[in-house]
This record gives C-alpha cells, sequence and structure tokens, in this order.
C-alpha cells in the first residue's frame, strides 16, 4: 500500500464511514491513552499493511478517536488495538494486544483459522482474528423495495434458523447454497405455499461460532460480537461486501413474496462472556460502559443474560449504538421488525433494578425511523425478571409465555387449567385487556427453538440433552410434556395415532386463538430434535430441517395449511375496522357451554371447553370443543341459528386425514343435537351466516 493520506476527520459519524474522498473512522473509547487503526490486505494476513497511529490531540474529540484516510473505500480490512490501564477492580480492561472490531462496523472477516482467543501477543495470532470491512451501504438497487408494513392481524410468524433450514442434504439446494441467505431464497415457495406472512429469522448478526462447548459449534447464534453486521457463515459468497447482499437479495425476495422479515435481536448481552471470556470489541474498547458490573466488585460482571455478561442498555453510548443498529437494519436492509430476546434486560438501570420508564425502550418507541417496525418482545430475562403483559410501551407486542404454559397444560391433562385455557384462547384479555390495545398484541406460541418442537413434546416426558456434553444439566426441566405413554420414538399403532391427535390440538389452538400466531420451523411436519430441549450446539441433523418430512407428515402439513388459509379468511371477513381485544370480545358474541347447554365446568377437575363464538359482522358462526379428558365425552349443541339451521362439522381432530380438517364448501353437516368428541381432541362445528363470503 502506497503512503495514506491522514486527515484529522470527525466525530460526528461513529464506525467508518465512505466519503468521496476516501473513509473517516471514529471510535468510542473515554479511557484509552493511544488507539492505533490497523489496515489489511487480506482478512488471513498475520501483519497489517499499514498501522495508523491516531494522535489523542489531533485525532480526539471529548471520548471519541477519529480520522480520515483519503483513497480507501469499501472492501477495506480494518480493526483496532487500543491501549490503556488493566485496572479490572475499577472495569477497566485495556489491553493493546488484542485486535478490536469496530461496534460500528458492517461487514465482518472470519479467517479460515479463526481463533476465540483473540488475545494475540505481540501481533501473533492477526491471521486468525475477525476483523471488520469498510461498507457504504448505499451500493445496492432496492429496485424500489420497502418494507411490507402488514397489519398485525394479517400476521403468521414462521420462526426459523437460516442454516438449518436448508442444511439437510434432503432440502434440494445446491452444496454451496445450503445453509445460506441464497438457500433460504429457494424455499420461499414452500413457506408462501403454507400462508407464512412472515418469517422470523434466529439470530443474523455476526456472532462468535465457538461460544460452545469444545467440538461443538454455537448453532443459534445468540452469541453476538457486532450489532451491524450479517453472519458471514450464512453466505454463499467469499467476498468481504457478499453477506450484505446475500441478505439483501433475500429480504428482497421475501418481500415479493409478501412476507415481512423479523429480525432475532440479542442486544443483552455478547459474545465476550463473563471475565474469563474473550475480547472481540466492547471490552477492549469502553468495558465500563458497555457492560453491567457487579457493584461490590466492578472486575466481575453482572449476569441477568444467563450468559456471563449484561449489556448496560440504559448507558447513553449503549442506547445510541442499539438505536443505530436498528435504525440500520430497517434503513439500509430494509427488514419489517425485531423480536427483542430478553427485553427485559434492557429496563435495567446500572445498579440492575427495573426501571418505570426504561430509556432505550422509549427510544426504540419513539424514533421516527423505527415508525410501523414491528416491535415483539420476550418480556423475561433469565434472573427472574418477568413483565408479560407489563411490558414498557404503546405498541409493543409480546411473546406471552402464558399461552405456550397453559395451552400445554390443558392438553397434557393437567387439572385446574380450563379457565386458563379459555383466556389464551380469547387473546388473554386478563393479560392484555386493560391496555386497551389490539388483539393482536399477544404472540402466542406453544413451541420455539428454545425447548421442544411439537413432536418432541408429544413424545418425551423429560428431555435428552446429552448430546449437549453437559450432563444433561441444561435445559428446561419443566416442559409441561406428555409422551403419550412411551418415552420417545415408539412402533406401537395406538401411540403414534395420539401423538398426531396431539399434535393437531395443538395446532388447532394456536393457530384459531386470538391473537398474533407463531409456528416454529418445522411443527408443521413434525421435525424432532430427539427430546433435546436445548440444542444451541447442535449444528447437525438435530436441529436441521429434514424435508423428508414434507411428504412423510403431509397431513400435518395440509391440517396446517388449512387452518391459516381459514385464519387468512377469517381476517378479510373483519376487514379494516381497528378494534382492540376488549371490543372484539364484546362484538364476538360468545356463549360458553360444557357438556350441557349453557353449563361451562371451570372447576379444578374439569378438562373441557365447549364456546359458540359469532364473527364481528355477522358473517359465520364457530362453536368450538376442546376435550382434554381421558375418555370421549357428548356434548349437547347449541342451535346454529344459521341458514338451514344445521352445523358444519370443520375440524374433528380424532378423524384420520381428509376428514379431520374439511373445505368449508364441502363441510358434513351436523344433523343432531349432540356430538360426541373423542378422548382428548378438538371439534370445531361452523355455520355461515351470510352465505359463502366467510368461506373465502
Amino acid at each position: 500500500m502506497t503512503a495514506l493520506q491522514i486527515s484529522r476527520g470527525s466525530s460526528a459519524h461513529l464506525g467508518a464511514a465512505v466519503t468521496p474522498e476516501g473513509v473517516n473512522f471514529c471510535v468510542y473509547s473515554k479511557y484509552a491513552t493511544r488507539v492505533e487503526l490497523l489496515l489489511f490486505d487480506r482478512e488471513d494476513a498475520a501483519e497489517p499493511c499499514q498501522v495508523v497511529e491516531l494522535d489523542p490531540v489531533r485525532h480526539r474529540t471529548y471520548h471519541y478517536w477519529h480520522c480520515h484516510i483519503a483513497a480507501i473505500g469499501p472492501g477495506q480490512i480494518y480493526g483496532y488495538r487500543v491501549h490503556g490501564p488493566w485496572l479490572p477492580e475499577r472495569g477497566l480492561r485495556f489491553d493493546g494486544r488484542n485486535l478490536l472490531l469496530d461496534p460500528y462496523g458492517l461487514s465482518v472477516v472470519t479467517p479460515a483459522g479463526y481463533l476465540r482467543c483473540n488475545g494475540p501477543s505481540s501481533g501473533e495470532g492477526l491471521a486468525t482474528a475477525m476483523k471488520s470491512v469498510v461498507v457504504d451501504p448505499n451500493l445496492y438497487d432496492w429496485e424500489d423495495d420497502q418494507p411490507l408494513r402488514r397489519h398485525r392481524r394479517e400476521t403468521v410468524v414462521y420462526e426459523l434458523h437460516v442454516r438449518g433450514f436448508t442444511r439437510h442434504p434432503s432440502s434440494g439446494v445446491a452444496p454451496e447454497r445450503a445453509g445460506t441467505y441464497a438457500g433460504l431464497i429457494e424455499k420461499i415457495p414452500y413457506l408462501q405455499d403454507l400462508g407464512i406472512t412472515a418469517v422470523e429469522l434466529l439470530p443474523v448478526f455476526q456472532f462468535d461460532p465457538l461460544d460452545a462447548p469444545p467440538g461443538r459449534t454455537n448453532y443459534w447464534g445468540y452469541s453476538p460480537i457486532s450489532l451491524f453486521a450479517p453472519h458471514r457463515a450464512y453466505s454463499s459468497r467469499t467476498d468481504p461486501l457478499g453477506p450484505l447482499d446475500e441478505f439483501r437479495d433475500l429480504v428482497k425476495a421475501l418481500h415479493r413474496a409478501g412476507m415481512e422479515v423479523i429480525l432475532d435481536v440479542v442486544f443483552n448481552h455478547t459474545g465476550e462472556g463473563d471475565h474469563r471470556g474473550p475480547t472481540f470489541c466492547f471490552r477492549g474498547l469502553a468495558n465500563e460502559a458497555y457492560y453491567l458490573l457487579e457493584r461490590d466488585d466492578r472486575s466481575r460482571y453482572a449476569n441477568y443474560s444467563g450468559t456471563g455478561n449484561t449489556l448496560n442498555a440504559n448507558h447513553p453510548i449503549v442506547r445510541r449504538l442499539i438505536r443505530h443498529s436498528l435504525r440500520y437494519w430497517v434503513k439500509h436492509m430494509h427488514v419489517d421488525g425485531f423480536r427483542f430476546d430478553l427485553a427485559s434486560v434492557l429496563s435495567r438501570d446500572e445498579e440492575g433494578r427495573p426501571m418505570p420508564l426504561p430509556p432505550v425502550l422509549w427510544d426504540i418507541e419513539t424514533d421516527p425511523r423505527l415508525a410501523g417496525t414491528k416491535l415483539i418482545a420476550e418480556a423475561w430475562d433469565a434472573a427472574g425478571l418477568y413483565q408479560v403483559g407489563s411490558f414498557i410501551g404503546d405498541s409493543w407486542q409480546e411473546w406471552n409465555g402464558h399461552f405456550r404454559d397453559d395451552v400445554r397444560r390443558f392438553l397434557k391433562g393437567d387439572a385446574g387449567q380450563v379457565p386458563k385455557a379459555a383466556l389464551r384462547l380469547l387473546g388473554s384479555p386478563d393479560i392484555y385487556g386493560h391496555e386497551e390495545r389490539e388483539a393482536e398484541q399477544s404472540v402466542n406460541f406453544v413451541t420455539c427453538h428454545d425447548g421442544f418442537t411439537l413432536a418432541d413434546l408429544v413424545a418425551y416426558n423429560g428431555k435428552h440433552n446429552t448430546a449437549n456434553d453437559e450432563d444433561n444439566r441444561d435445559g428446561a426441566d419443566d416442559n409441561a410434556s406428555w409422551n403419550c405413554g412411551v418415552e420417545g420414538p415408539s412402533s406401537d399403532p395406538q401411540v403414534m395415532v395420539l401423538r398426531q391427535r396431539q399434535t393437531r390440538n395443538f395446532l388447532a389452538l394456536l393457530l384459531l386463538a386470538i391473537g398474533t400466531p407463531m409456528l416454529s420451523m418445522g411443527d408443521e411436519v413434525c421435525r424432532s430434535q430427539q427430546g433435546n430441549n436445548n440444542p444451541y450446539c447442535q449444528d447437525n441433523e438435530i436441529s436441521w430441517f429434514d424435508w423428508n418430512l414434507t411428504g412423510r407428515h403431509a397431513d400435518i402439513h395440509r391440517f396446517v395449511k388449512e387452518l391459516i388459509a381459514h385464519r387468512m379468511r377469517r381476517d378479510i371477513v373483519v376487514g379494516q375496522r381497528q378494534l382492540s381485544l376488549n371490543d372484539l370480545l364484546m362484538e364476538s358474541h360468545i356463549e360458553w357451554h360444557g357438556v350441557g347447554l349453557h353449563q361451562p365446568d371451570w372447576s379444578e377437575f374439569s378438562h373441557s371447553i365447549a364456546v359458540r363464538i359469532t364473527s364481528v359482522d355477522n358473517h359465520f358462526r364457530l362453536h368450538f370443543i376442546a376435550n382434554s379428558y381421558w375418555e370421549a365425552l357428548d356434548f349437547e349443541l347449541p342451535p346454529a341459528d344459521g341458514p338451514g339451521s344445521h352445523w358444519r362439522r370443520w375440524i374433528d381432530t380424532a378423524l384420520p386425514s381428509p376428514d379431520d380438517i374439511s373445505d368449508w364448501g364441502v363441510a358434513p353437516e351436523v344433523t343432531d343435537i349432540h356430538y360426541l368428541v373423542e378422548a382428548r381432541s378438538v371439534v370445531v362445528l361452523f355455520v355461515l351466516l351470510t352465505g359463502d363470503r366467510a368461506a373465502g
């Protein structure tokens, strides 16, 4: 590299900002005494091609170190070495041997020989360290694409793992694209056919793949080291800027198919871990600002995330970082929304105490650039703070953990669950009714990446995580699961029939309940993880989507597809009316019944629900019956009160496919005034009140 033209630069823009003349670099480090900017000509270079020493007088404004370098541009690989006091007892952990990533870096390169230690001595180890890359985010043709801003009432979320969705050999994706953003593009027609309107991608921020037990790989990605750069290993391209364009190709393709993109974002901790962890970035620049430290021993990290450290989210510098990250992903990557992992951490102050008005959450809520963006909170953290129903903000949706737990226990047959299950089906008014919010505030789910798959929920009583090499200590112990009589795989026909029925029961309750439903990858085809409820380090067939299942369980796939199709028809019928959850319930003419008419049984030992609901605009009426009892029950039917005066059977999960769910146009009439609901099954009857409009 020829001699560099280095000028003072500006502190106005953090990160590496491309200018007409070159690149402006700026990084925050309050207590640093010396900062070096290293430039590299290759990602695996053992030595920098240039080292730029930033003058603390000329190249420093307040706590920001900056410079401008002419005649370089996008694709330039770089990193920082930051020197300062090593005083862990005061929260200062400077080590000038470490090569640090830019906190605002938009791309990261990972050498083939990447080593997690990231602690080079006298320059040794630079060849194996991750490095930042200069990016001009404006150099992409979006072809008029914009975030879709679909209404929440027409949202069906599908949580998937970018790599796991197409990595299995059965995916049909070419090996060079399997497990990548490009591979996922090829499978968009599958999601579109299923009826999905939003994909929720497990973390795609660049993360540390070696944050796992020895010999394992961090598969889930909840170990971020950059909040701006898309994960390089998910790209089929090898050039430094390839992952950005490939991710944007994916977003653009999903939008063209009518699907929104929601990112699972991790702003509660980083991959640097506790005091024994590696130094990638934040620890080496401003440890005392980026992390919550223990009050009595500032050499140790507060751990509200369960991963060793906790970001100091309400510190001004970290607030700015989070807000800018979100803005970037909306403005330059066109994503439609975010699901915030362990979002309750963001409400904690520097002492770890929950705040009534957390600044970072209101920053996000009121940011004009984020207006209209879907915001979903996992409203709890690993230290016991549980805020479902009370999360701060006016527009946040919430993962409803009560829905998951109460529906699981009801269908399992636990005592005392009928009143809770009834409330979950109605959008959880006991949790959300006081806020006068829309019915979709509750994001309903029965499974997600964390825990059993749906197939395992009905096949295992306990977790089987020995493959994680943690002696089965990891993962949740209370799963509210039931194996239907045999632990794990079974060839018993009766057991398998019962498991399939329970699977349909879960799917019916999930997709018929008021709220925003979320499906977990592969539940529609009975994907199993062999009883592992914490496969965060299983980058193998335990976690991957086996596409052979789409044929093996085509009946369950069809059941899900029909339920989603009805849900979308229902939303079209409701139209554009803006109804709160309370208004929706008041206008739906709900009548509770039991085995006998007008005799709902809310007692401790009840195991069944029966309810007649009329649609808001009087287009159709449903009679919903759920029997989680271990014997069949004969239910008296209320009058249909519609043209023809007869109910039609839409769903009966005790019947084999295709009779388990019928098209409304050919659904058989029910002429009797009673209906025998088999043990552990769900029945839904309907009548059209205004011709066939509601049937689509």
